[in-house]
């Protein structure tokens, strides 16, 4: 991946912040085509037109701020595809700077489908910057009226040469000051050095009794584990593997639907799209949350803790 010249001109910080939207945009693109994909960085940003699709990603968490995401109708429709695992190529009438121009129109069904796979970069990329930054971040995506004013001193396009799509994305001046000043912040921490020990040779706190119980490993306050042989047996069960599994919905259906299903077949969830996912161990719910893309690869950011000592009803299962 060559990085363009202005991209340089950015703050550490900021490099990094746009490598990782990179990053996250070319595993998710991979992830849902089976098939290696190549997402590179370009400085000079494509010419606008009043039919492009505009989002704002607001940040909140360890940095709050906003983003701004800008897409052809062509874009729009490219990414769609890919996630709907559709081949065919979208007709062109003319490219500039590698950017499709012509009548292209992005259906609400497709609009749909790339929205949901901006959603599931966003996801990853909030996993990523957050690592770098030492804090949770989440982004929240949302269709946006207008540009924003002076927005072009942080902004790169993320272009995939094969096929000429680009996504325009730009930082708020306000988001990246705190980034900026979350990485002071971070860098501040880990420069200081360790505080000293409350005790000194000088202050040395008066001789204790001396106990000679054996020391155990730490127990939890909720479920602690007794002491002796029986807390032994315990303690060996701490390191059994239990499979969990992740809940996207439900469904009922009469016999004679689960007959008729056949390839291709689409079979609707109860949940809605960006309704919470349930963590299941032996059928009952432990715990909720959003599904995110972690190196190619399925997983779950928890947002609840189900209180496991709830009878199944009680829980939600």
């Amino acid at each position: 991946m060559t990085e363009p010249a202005s991209f340089k001109l950015f703050k550490p910080e900021i490099q990094a912040w746009f490598e990782a939207w990179r990053s996250c945009a070319q595993d998710v693109l991979s992830q849902v085509t089976s098939q290696a994909n190549v997402i590179e960085l370009a400085a000079e940003p494509f010419a606008a037109d009043d039919s492009d699709l505009r989002y704002t990603i607001t940040a909140a968490g360890a940095v709050q701020g906003e983003m701004a995401l800008r897409l052809s109708q062509r874009s729009g429709l490219t990414l769609a595809r890919k996630l709907l695992g559709e081949t065919t190529p979208v007709e062109v009438q003319g490219e500039v700077q590698g950017e499709a121009q012509g009548p292209t129109m992005i259906s609400d069904e497709n609009r749909e489908a790339m929205e949901e796979l901006l959603r599931q970069i966003s996801g990853l990329a909030a996993t990523t910057v957050g690592a770098q930054i030492g804090g949770s971040v989440s982004f929240q995506l949302a269709p946006a009226e207008a540009p924003w004013a002076g927005a072009a001193d942080y902004a790169v396009v993320l272009r995939h040469p094969s096929d000429a799509m680009a996504l325009d994305l730009r930082l708020s001046p306000a988001l990246a000051a705190a980034i900026s000043a979350r990485a002071e912040s971070k860098a501040a921490v880990e420069s200081k050095p360790a505080a000293p020990s409350p005790s000194s040779p000088s202050t040395s706190p008066p001789p204790q009794a001396i106990d000679s119980t054996p020391l155990g490993p730490p127990q939890s306050a909720q479920n602690p584990i007794p002491s002796g042989p029986s807390g032994d047996r315990y303690r060996r069960l701490l390191d059994v593997g239990l499979g969990v599994k992740l809940r996207f919905g439900t469904r009922s259906m009469m016999l004679r639907d689960v007959l008729a299903l056949s390839s291709g077949l689409v079979v609707e969830l109860d949940n809605e799209l960006n309704s919470p996912v349930d963590l299941l161990l032996d059928g009952r719910v432990i715990a909720r949350g959003e599904v995110v893309v972690i190196d190619g690869k399925y997983g779950l950011r928890v947002g609840e803790v189900v209180d496991s000592s709830l009878p199944p009803s009680a829980s939600g299962s």
